[in-house]
């Protein structure tokens, strides 16, 4: 059999054969053309500290070390900045030898401020499940400027399953925009603190001027300062083959002082012209580190790794309509101008 990303076919076939069970019948909006969107359970388990429970060891058992108090989320529930959250998710796998797989949050989670990693029995790494995996899996959840509510169904993160070792092609560098479409044109937005509560499941409900701040950089140059959250757009437009499939790296630290990019699956056809994604550019979730940093136009800010499909998905991205693509500076989809 071809090695590579499994494509939404093979992902169809794992559900048949029974590697991927769940608690309720999925959705069939949750297989995208490389990846399967993972649904939050029933509860929340606040922790005081993130973990990793290690070889031989499963999630619950590591609990009486870490957990603070459980949170029944079946009619909803806050979850707060600051805190980190433990919750089961509503699949399972079986996963054969040759099958493994790797986490990421979605697209809006990442543009949300909302970091999330996901853990599985025996685990010694966040976000990768290893070849032959049997059992539940986890997601941690760390809201770090908007606090949300969640409710069982949420999908916060996608998880992409591979058959054979991982194989890296080319790779493509970001860099930063800072014109946009001229001199007085928003070229990013910076997360207002002590703004509201986000509802995940509420699309377009929310005023975008209720918690970001549009940034203007008239002269090609942002500041970044400490501990702030940012949206900003690639200088470069974004295609992704039919048969390949990407991921964003995050930024190097010896580039400079902060993070670019939490979400980082990009799915075959984003970007691609018969798709309806001319023009599409890589939005970037950035997070100031230590010291203020300035940002220049045309920065190198990450890497767009590409990886070989087992096959071209049935369905590819943008296909059946999609948020984002052909997507310039674009808030999450929870949001309205």
């Amino acid at each position: 059999m071809k090695t590579g990303i499994l494509p939404q076919q093979a992902i169809e076939a794992l559900l048949r054969s029974g590697a991927i069970t769940a608690d309720s019948a999925l959705n069939e909006t949750q297989i995208q053309p490389a990846s399967l969107d993972l649904r939050l359970g029933h509860k929340a388990i606040r922790l005081r500290a993130s973990f990793l429970p290690g070889k031989n060891r499963s999630v619950v058992d590591c609990l009486s070390d870490v957990k603070m108090h459980e949170i029944d989320i079946s009619g909803g529930a806050v979850l707060e900045t600051g805190c980190v959250y433990l919750v089961p998710l509503q699949e399972a796998l079986s996963l054969s030898p040759s099958h493994s797989a790797a986490a990421n949050p979605k697209s809006s989670t990442g543009r949300l401020d909302v970091f999330t990693r996901v853990i599985c029995d025996g685990a010694t790494a966040f976000d990768a499940i290893p070849p032959g995996y049997k059992g539940p899996i986890y997601v941690e959840i760390a809201p770090r400027t908007f606090s949300v509510l969640v409710a069982p169904g949420d999908r916060l993160v996608q998880l992409r399953f591979r058959n054979g070792p991982h194989q890296r092609l080319e790779t493509q560098t970001v860099s930063i925009d800072l014109q946009g479409s001229g001199d007085d044109a928003v070229i990013g937005y910076r997360a207002r603190r002590h703004a509201g509560m986000v509802t995940v499941s509420k699309v377009a409900a929310h005023k975008a001027e209720d918690f970001w701040v549009p940034l203007k950089a008239p002269n090609g140059l942002l500041i970044l300062d400490p501990g702030e959250f940012y949206i900003l757009a690639s200088k470069e437009a974004v295609e992704i083959p039919i048969d390949q499939a990407a991921e964003m790296a995050p930024i190097a630290t010896e580039i400079g002082e902060f993070r670019a990019h939490y979400a980082g699956f990009f799915d075959p056809g984003f970007g691609v012209s018969d798709m309806g994604g001319t023009g599409s550019r890589a939005v970037l979730e950035v997070r100031g580190r230590d010291v203020p940093f300035l940002l220049r136009h045309g920065q190198p800010v990450a890497r767009l790794i590409f990886e070989p499909m087992q096959a071209v998905p049935n369905v590819l991205y943008g296909q059946n309509g999609s948020h984002y693509q052909a997507q310039g500076l674009r808030l999450s989809k929870h949001f309205t101008s």
